[in-house]
């Protein structure tokens, strides 16, 4: 039986971006299970849960950095290669993904290796104290074993999806999800290896995803199959798609870079409780992002084959879609959040001393989570249609320019200790979104209907 496979260049754009949209957040939710589960399972282990926890999410910022490479490649050469099959060009679209998959195997070899050789020195330097050091340890040495499986399922996914195979790209992500729901309780209490036994099922699980990813893009199934022929690598696509996912990786490493400095400071003024407390928002916070991270991943390779093809109305319509659904989302996110802390909280620990520290702190990190909406809108879109330096831009001020300087300075002002963390995100979200969005506004439309001008005139580029 063929996979469904949506063509982007017609009907409806809001139709061709929910159904990419709607898989990709079912399967951004199943791909949280990698994480939630393990954290829900690890709070659990009797007697030592909050500790457990608490190590591994100190273990967040190098699961991040591995991350921020993934999406180095991955969504630099995704939305290259639907820009090539917008233009008709399907023989360096499949030059594009085979490059992505060679970077992708590289640079898994050496992040495995760096990870063994500085793991120590690197946890302690991210929050880690002698108590939760070998949680931290233990889980991040058996991890860093399935680092190559990470990288192709979370790097080659894309590119199941910007062919249009959204259903497929879900699947990727529910086999995953589904095998470590179910190793999890069995590695963990069944086997009493406890946070070992979280570490080896997520690696597993990632690596049936994997396979599957590899099947399908090697199979009779997709238009642009993955070959050794396009894997020999071109300096000059190597540039491209690293330039165009510069901004993926940055905002990934700036988020690494932002846990580091939580992290840190959190330990420094409130001890392994806020840090534990710093995870569980974390985890909270990922959750609620899942759908704005599906619609706006949903739309990229719709406005990029659009954008490739010249219809430049169609690519409007698209932008329009996008933030106006993530907007409406987000403001029915941040009411539930504010009415019910405690029942998100509840998910990953119900320990007394940690939800009487939680529930004011979640409300502080997440007041105006609606303005993520413009700081995500404007970034896809920067993305989806190449400008990647813009992109770039404005991943590294919101988290550089100002989360972390805030981080760090915000608690010794006016005794706001460790509450001046949590203020950091939500300051970061109106200055850097509204930053970001409105410059979109002013640059990418009016160049957008410059461009539908000029071609109905025979004029442009």
């Amino acid at each position: 039986m063929k996979a469904h496979q949506t063509d982007f260049s017609t009907g409806s754009v809001e139709r061709n971006i929910l159904a990419v949209a709607v898989p990709m957040t079912v399967a951004q939710l199943l791909n949280l299970l990698y994480n939630i589960v393990d954290r829900m399972f690890i709070a659990r282990i009797p007697g030592s849960g909050t500790l457990a926890l608490t190590g591994v999410g100190i273990c967040f910022p190098i699961i991040t950095m591995i991350q921020a490479f993934t999406l180095l490649y991955g969504s630099g050469g995704s939305p290259l290669c639907a820009m090539a099959r917008g233009r008709g060009d399907e023989e360096e679209a499949g030059f594009l993904m085979g490059n992505t998959f060679a970077m992708l195997l590289l640079t898994s070899v050496v992040l495995m290796a760096v990870g063994y050789l500085f793991h120590r020195p690197i946890l302690y330097a991210f929050g880690a104290s002698d108590v939760t050091f070998p949680y931290a340890s233990l889980y991040i040495r058996i991890y860093l074993v399935g680092t190559v499986f990470v990288m192709i399922t979370l790097g080659m996914n894309p590119f199941i999806n910007s062919q249009g195979f959204a259903r497929i790209g879900m699947l990727t992500v529910l086999i995953g999800a589904v095998c470590n729901t179910i190793l999890d309780p069995i590695f963990i209490f069944i086997f009493h290896m406890g946070v070992a036994g979280a570490a080896i099922a997520t690696i597993l699980s990632q690596m049936i995803s994997a396979v599957w990813v590899l099947r399908f893009l090697t199979g009779n199934d997709v238009e642009l199959k993955l070959t050794r022929r396009s894997m020999r690598l071109s300096g000059q696509r190597v540039i491209s798609i690293v330039k165009l996912g510069m901004s993926g990786f940055f905002m990934a490493f700036t988020n690494s870079l932002t846990q580091i400095a939580c992290n840190a400071t959190l330990q420094h003024y409130g001890g392994d409780l806020y840090v534990g407390v710093m995870t569980v928002l974390s985890s909270v916070r990922e959750i609620f992002t899942m759908p704005i991270t599906g619609i706006t991943n949903g739309g990229s390779p719709v406005l990029s084959f659009n954008y490739g093809e010249g219809a430049y109305d169609r690519v409007l319509r698209g932008i329009r879609f996008i933030t106006i659904s993530c907007f409406f989302y987000t403001l029915a996110a941040w009411g539930a959040l504010l009415l019910f802390p405690e029942m998100f909280i509840r998910l990953f620990n119900s320990d007394p001393e940690l939800l009487a520290a939680g529930v004011p702190a979640l409300h502080t990190f997440f007041f105006g989570f609606v303005f993520m909406t413009l700081q995500f809108a404007g970034q896809s879109t920067y993305i989806a249609l190449g400008k990647g330096g813009r992109a770039t831009f404005f991943s590294l001020f919101r988290k550089v320019i100002i989360v972390v300087p805030l981080t760090i300075l915000l608690p010794r002002l006016w005794n706001l200790g460790v509450h001046g963390v949590f203020w950091a995100e939500p300051i970061s979200n109106v200055v850097g979104g509204c930053a970001c969005f409105f410059t979109m506004l002013l640059t990418v439309v009016p160049e957008l209907r410059g461009e539908k001008i000029n071609n109905r005139v025979g004029g442009g580029d």
